[in-house]
């Protein structure tokens, strides 16, 4: 485990920050699981052989879940939480959230400036390209990219 300079790290959860071996997670970068102390979040499992750039947000409160052998670019962050917004007499703060978690497969990359937002699932062997909001899943092998993103194509297809 590699923890680049002033990382911070916040397990409060119910099941805390799981880490594999030969993790490297960059300078600055913070791995939070939980935000508030009156709705405790769930987890982050980090896999084996995952390195992650400078600067990422890791957000746990849903659960977050990255496969073995992922590489991601700096600026990389996840948000396993979405608040609540129907109730048109009561303020969005006071709505609370959901939480559907977050799980990207085995096999990633990730480019710098990514966002994944809550209720994704990235499939193993996934590209994603750098700057994209990822606001839905996708199945493995396939190259991501835009805002919101969206399939460019599969891996192994001719361009």
């Amino acid at each position: 485990m590699k923890l680049g300079d002033q990382v911070f790290l916040s397990a409060l959860g119910s099941e805390g920050i799981t880490f594999g071996d030969n993790v490297g997670i960059g300078a600055y970068s913070r791995v939070i699981v939980s935000t508030s102390l009156n709705q405790i979040g769930t987890n982050i499992r980090i896999g084996n052989n995952v390195g992650i750039g400078e600067y990422a947000y890791l957000g746990g409160a849903g659960g977050l879940e990255i496969g073995d052998d992922c590489i991601v670019g700096q600026y990389f962050s996840c948000h396993s939480e979405n608040h609540n917004y129907e109730n048109m007499e009561l303020p969005i703060r006071l709505q609370g959230v959901n939480r559907k978690g977050i799980k990207v497969g085995k096999d990633c990359w990730i480019g710098s400036k990514v966002t994944i937002l809550d209720g994704v699932n990235i499939g193993d062997g996934c590209i994603i390209a750098a700057g994209s909001v990822v606001t839905k899943s996708f199945p493995a092998n396939s190259i991501i990219g835009g805002v919101p993103a969206k399939i460019l194509k599969s891996r192994g297809q001719q361009a």
